[in-house]
């Protein structure tokens, strides 16, 4: 077994043979078990791998995601989303609203879920993205990094707007956008839409060409309400 690679069956064989002694399970009942529990332990292996490569900031699951909370996407809307055709069709998402309202929880989520369908999904907050394309040259764990958001099936870029970029920033974040088009989702969130995504990238032929491969297969989904954090924020002094 070790030498064929079932090395987690081979850590409870003597288990499986007593209970399928115990069961009294025939050779094919007892072969399809031990495949079956190999396939699941090597599904679970790949899924912590595709977890941690995709580098979230934290677990938030679609299940905490309350949709209550969030009463101008509903419950419909979230499982046409949840159930990822857009990614099979390199669709891209645009989450926009003000902070606190929950863009990055659902991304996430979103992203969890593609990975337990067997996606690869890489994370990346905008500030992070720019020293990224800033070091990729110098170190190689920038060149991996950008090597994994390339490969994946969807990138999340979280905070669009949080600080601006040179000329050659920008045109870098065109290069990557132009290398994901047609073969890879996006989701984008900001607190801005993409008519003024222009302040962030300065230069209107870069803004122009990196709206028109973003923009032109995308789902743009307006996210409002009170923050959710100052709504649910937690005092030193309890309820007292």
């Amino acid at each position: 077994m070790k030498l064929l690679n079932f090395s987690e069956t081979a850590k409870i064989l003597d288990d499986f043979l007593i209970d399928a002694e115990a069961k009294q399970l025939t050779c094919r009942e007892f072969l399809h078990q031990l495949i079956q529990y190999e396939l699941h332990k090597r599904e679970e292996k790949h899924q912590e791998k595709r977890l941690k490569w995709a580098a979230f900031p934290e677990y938030k699951s679609l299940e905490s995601f309350n949709p209550a909370e969030q009463q101008s996407l509903s419950k419909k809307q979230l499982q046409q989303l949840k159930e990822l055709l857009w990614v099979e069709q390199a669709y891209n998402l645009i989450l926009l609203g003000p902070p606190g309202v929950g863009k990055t929880h659902l991304a996430i989520g979103l992203g969890i879920e593609a990975i337990r369908r067997g996606y690869k999904v890489s994370f990346i907050q905008m500030d992070a993205l720019i020293h990224l394309f800033k070091t990729q040259e110098i170190t190689r764990s920038g060149r991996v990094r950008i090597k994994r958001i390339i490969s994946s099936d969807l990138v999340i870029i979280d905070d669009l707007m949080f600080m601006a970029m040179d000329r050659n920033e920008a045109n870098m974040f065109f290069q990557l956008v132009n290398r994901l088009y047609g073969q890879t989702s996006l989701i984008i969130t900001s607190n801005k839409g993409p008519e003024d995504w222009g302040e962030l990238l300065g230069d209107p032929a870069i803004t122009t060409a990196i709206l028109d491969r973003i923009i032109h297969k995308s789902e743009v989904v307006h996210l409002s309400g009170d923050s959710y954090r100052i709504k649910h924020r937690k005092s030193i002094f309890g309820n007292n």
